[in-house]
């Protein structure tokens, strides 16, 4: 037997093993997730800084919505234009590795004119208000037209869900995830993985250490936006409360 010193965790856990999924998929909103993949996505933060940026709004208003002009400088990226708004900046929790920018749909709009490098725009729809400051990226309609295939990784891994849409505390079902694997690890749409709570910390009584009580699968989720470095799930199962930091593993 180790002893372990008392200002350790001992982690009683030391590997957890594959399952195979033995209960039905519910049903995919496929509406939810294409909503969420027009309005959000992951850009380079060089790219960000360097589009077209809204200078002001007609009338020289500061906050403009759906109907009204804004005027923008910089190079035109297309006729069709998002107004995005920088979000989250994803690192990793364990290397700090960054990861990605997380770019917000603010509105959509189409370039009417064009003097030198100022851009007038009309908006055709908008989320919220938009701001001084915001920026002017390609749009985008990235809709979903064909159903998911569900799949397991090709490749053992082991992530970590490292945020959740809405910022809620908890996490269920149908909630949209980060998580920090993408691309590069192997993963790729339609992978499901099992979501594992995290063990409660307990203090022994003998032995005054801190001891991490085995994780345990708690739900399902599914990959299905793969970038380089992070992914977004969908929470299919929860059979308890989610939250930030549980793991994502193999089915």
């Amino acid at each position: 037997v180790t002893k372990v010193s008392s200002d350790r965790v001992v982690k009683l856990s030391p590997k957890v093993r594959s399952e195979p999924i033995d209960t039905p998929i519910p049903a995919i909103p496929l509406d939810a997730i294409s909503s969420f993949l027009t309005d959000t996505r992951i850009v380079d933060v060089e790219a960000l800084n360097g589009a077209p940026y809204v200078l002001e709004g007609e009338d020289g208003r500061i906050i403009t919505g759906a109907g009204d002009r804004i005027y923008a400088r910089g190079e035109k990226p297309a006729d069709n234009v998002g107004v995005f708004r920088r979000s989250k900046e994803f690192r990793d929790p364990e290397t700090g590795e960054f990861l990605g920018l997380e770019a917000r749909s603010i509105a959509r709009g189409e370039v009417i004119a064009e003097n030198k490098d100022v851009l007038t725009l009309r908006l055709k729809q908008s989320n919220e208000e938009v701001r001084i400051g915001d920026r002017l990226l390609v749009g985008e309609e990235r809709r979903i037209t064909t159903s998911f295939v569900p799949s397991s990784p090709d490749s053992d891994i082991e992530a970590q869900m490292i945020s959740v849409d809405g910022g809620v505390s908890q996490i269920g079902q149908f909630d949209v995830v980060a998580i920090n694997r993408g691309q590069r690890e192997g993963l790729k749409p339609g992978n499901v993985m099992a979501v594992l709570k995290s063990g409660n910390l307990v203090r022994d009584p003998v032995t005054n250490e801190t001891i991490e009580l085995p994780s345990e699968r708690a739900g399902l989720m599914m990959v299905f936006q793969a970038y380089e470095k992070m992914s977004y799930g969908l929470i299919l199962q929860a059979t308890r409360p989610l939250s930030v930091g549980d793991k994502v593993t193999n089915p």
